[in-house]
């Protein structure tokens, strides 16, 4: 970011949720909760008018859910990033999310300086999801392994990732973030951005969530 506070808006259908979270992140100095919507509908209307930089989403609302919506979202072409929202028992919505354009998938019962971090590096442009979460990406990504329509295109790589790439590739598919990957391998979080860089032109990824899923399905992790 720029200086400029991160622009949030929470949606849940639970006002005490909404509320609770909201006093919580505007805690941070860098944050800002502007808007709280009760739906999807209501959301993608106050996105349209507010302009967040990131949308915390529920999954499970009334009328449009927030798969559906976070789909609508990213149609509209918001600068948003969304980071749905889950519990351990949304395991079908989780490759649904992140095949609708989520930017990362967060545990409800996150600790606080953990879904302040997440906000963070999606306001940043990054994408993430917790180690527990990527566990069960990938073993949804394996069931609905016959469902073509809904999984991403992975194209055979024109060419390969280097061996410092792989690693750095298995790494991001175990959840760690950059600046993990950098302690892990004793390098700077420069050249691990580098590297990512690397990997998603490789594997033609648009983000971190959707090159593991890429890396899945060429059985590169």
């Amino acid at each position: 970011m720029d200086g400029r506070k991160i622009r949030i808006m929470i949606v849940d259908d639970q006002s005490l949720l909404r509320r609770g979270l909201a006093a919580l992140l505007n805690r941070n100095p860098d944050m800002e909760v502007v808007g709280e919507a009760s739906s999807g509908e209501e959301a993608l209307r106050m996105a349209a008018e507010l302009k967040p930089d990131v949308i915390l989403m529920d999954v499970r609302m009334p009328g449009m859910d927030g798969v559906t919506a976070t789909r609508e979202l990213v149609r509209s072409g918001t600068a948003a990033g969304v980071i749905i929202l889950t519990t351990f028992d949304d395991d079908e919505y989780i490759f649904e999310g992140l095949a609708a354009g989520a930017r990362g998938y967060l545990l409800k019962d996150a600790e606080y300086d953990e879904l302040s971090q997440a906000i963070r590096t999606v306001a940043a442009g990054e994408s993430l999801l917790q180690p527990q979460i990527t566990t069960r990406v990938l073993k949804e990504f394996s069931r609905l392994s016959s469902m073509a329509a809904s999984r991403p295109k992975a194209r055979p790589l024109v060419e390969p990732l280097t061996e410092r790439e792989t690693e750095v590739l298995r790494l991001m598919a175990s959840g760690a973030s950059n600046q993990d990957i950098a302690e892990k391998l004793f390098i700077g979080q420069g050249t691990v951005k580098h590297h990512v860089r690397s990997i998603f032109a490789k594997l033609g990824a648009r983000d971190r969530v959707h090159a593991i899923l890429l890396a899945q399905e060429l059985n590169l992790v």
